[in-house]
């Protein structure tokens, strides 16, 4: 019977290490900030993220102009229209130089009605998603309402991840951000007190272009259209502005890193670097373009707009201009996080106070406390000394919890502190199984050690079934769910996987090791 009631020692050992370890990465939780700060630098010192509902935060409710996505897209449409007709040598009048707000349709003419063919055939070629209509001479082009609504929903989902990205570069971690309805994205941002800094974030959408000047002669001040340019306010210097062409030579999707740092005069600037497209494309725009001026277009404002004195072959450079170190850093943050495909409106902001919070966290507490007790009370009543043993389990149960939530840095909401008050009754449910097992071993007259090694054996695979069900329903709760519903899959999958160390190993281990030393000849369970 020496194998059935003794572990392996490197089985012993590891599993008093896992309890050690979880105990270790638990205990920041209840010391205070004063005495975590006298502890040793190699000595955990993570605690539990708690979300928006426990420590406040804020919350804020985004738009998304989809208006003026639209806007931007009729104006590469535009530049895109006057180069192929150029090319395909087509008369053409009234094409405005750029699009209205709100408008989705471009209308304009060609000269001869002969060449409408043509014109359809090279027009319908700029994007298969485009209707063009030619009656006479009059053409109009303008998205399928398939294709509009698909654009609107890619802005969206865009714009979302961008968020997220410039978000977690702020050192903020698991911020919600789910869409609300067609056009709007809910953010928040647990512990964040002032949200000033996150709306000016997230009020730019740090569109990056290289554009070259058109005008050599300098800064000017005349407002007429030319066809290809456009006007943009300089900001560097005494600023005025600059005539500059429409295309870019790149943009910000060619822009594989940013970081800000300062130059010999210890000035603020921003360092890029170019993926190998954007390095070739520079290189080759530098190499034809070389005394003249190219401008760092930011959001439709102009940054800095240095000569090109040489071939700037390296795929790096840096950025320039009036900046503070905040704005350098903001600016550098920005442009790794990506450009916002459309502005965003900020229609509802709410903070969440940290009093709030507080009485949450008291209320859930109270709750998992009452459960704690009152399962250790029936687990003793119904199985006495084996109650005891499971009521351990339920307690190693806890603390390891916690710890594998402050080890991932999980994000704990109120649904979650229910997740853990719900585990807390999940735990014991193996333990009842094993312990009913162990009964119906005795009943047919087994002797102690041997009904209790049949018990567990016996009562494992409906423990695997029940767990592994449990964990598929939390996998879907975590894929669909968002927020508080994915941080009470969270904690109720850690629970369940946790309980099943304790419950099957830990308390398996504990029992065997009483029975072995006390030699057992009968057993009241």
């Amino acid at each position: 019977m020496k194998s059935m009631t003794q572990s392996p020692q490197w089985k012993v050992v590891l599993v008093w290490s896992v309890c050690l370890v979880g105990a270790l990465l638990a205990l920041p939780n209840v010391l205070s900030p004063h005495i975590l700060n006298k502890l040793p630098v190699f000595f955990p010192k993570e605690k539990v993220r708690l979300g928006l509902d426990l420590s406040g935060g804020a919350h804020l409710l985004l738009e998304v102009d989809l208006k003026t996505a639209d806007q931007e897209y009729l104006n590469q449409t535009i530049e895109a229209v006057r180069l192929t007709l150029r090319k395909g040598k087509i008369g053409y009048v009234d094409l405005p130089a750029s699009a209205s707000s709100g408008e989705t349709t471009l209308t304009f003419s060609i000269r001869d009605s002969a060449q409408a063919g043509h014109a359809k055939s090279l027009l319908s070629a700029i994007d298969p998603d485009l209707k063009v209509t030619i009656e006479g001479t009059t053409v109009r082009m303008s998205l399928t309402d398939v294709a509009l609504s698909r654009r609107h929903v890619d802005v969206v989902n865009r714009s979302i991840e961008v968020i997220r990205r410039r978000v977690d570069e702020t050192g903020t971690r698991e911020p919600t951000i789910q869409e609300q309805g067609k056009d709007r994205i809910l953010l928040q941002v647990p512990g964040v007190q002032d949200p000033t800094h996150i709306k000016e974030l997230l009020g730019r959408t740090a569109k990056l272009a290289f554009r070259l000047v058109e005008d050599t002669g300098g800064e000017v001040s005349g407002s007429e259209n030319r066809p290809g340019t456009v006007m943009l306010a300089h900001d560097e210097g005494s600023g005025g502005h600059l005539r500059v062409r429409r295309s870019a030579i790149i943009g910000g999707e060619h822009l594989v890193d940013a970081q800000p740092g300062f130059d010999e005069y210890n000035r603020p600037e921003v360092t890029f670097r170019l993926n190998a497209v954007g390095a070739k494309r520079f290189g080759q725009a530098t190499q034809e373009n070389v005394r003249r001026r190219f401008a760092i277009v930011l959001d439709d404002r102009i940054i800095s707009s240095p000569v090109i004195n040489e071939p700037i072959m390296g795929g790096s450079g840096r950025i320039s201009g009036s900046f503070t170190a905040e704005e350098a850093h903001d600016l550098a943050l920005l442009l790794r996080a990506g450009a916002l495909p459309a502005p965003l409106v900020v229609v509802e902001e709410r903070m969440v106070g940290p009093d709030l919070g507080a009485d949450a966290i008291k209320a859930g507490i109270y709750a998992t406390l009452i459960a704690v007790m009152l399962v250790i009370g029936f687990m003793l009543l119904a199985y006495s000394f084996f109650g005891l043993i499971a009521d351990i389990a339920v307690l190693v149960n806890l603390v390891l919890l916690v710890a594998a939530l402050s080890f991932l840095q999980a994000t704990l909401t109120l649904p979650g502190i229910a997740g853990i008050a719900l585990t807390v009754g999940m735990a014991v449910d193996a333990n009842v199984l094993i312990n009913e097992r162990i009964k119906e071993e005795l009943r047919k007259g087994i002797r102690p050690l041997a009904a209790v090694g049949h018990g567990y054996n016996l009562a494992m695979t409906t423990i695997i079934d029940t767990n592994l069900n449990t964990l598929i329903g939390m996998a879907f709760l975590y894929h669909f769910g968002t927020g508080p519903i994915r941080g009470f899959a969270v904690t109720t999958a850690l629970g369940v996987v946790i309980s099943f160390f304790t419950s099957t190993t830990l308390a398996r281990l504990i029992t065997f090791w009483w029975l072995s030393n006390k030699r057992h000849t009968t057993l009241s369970i």
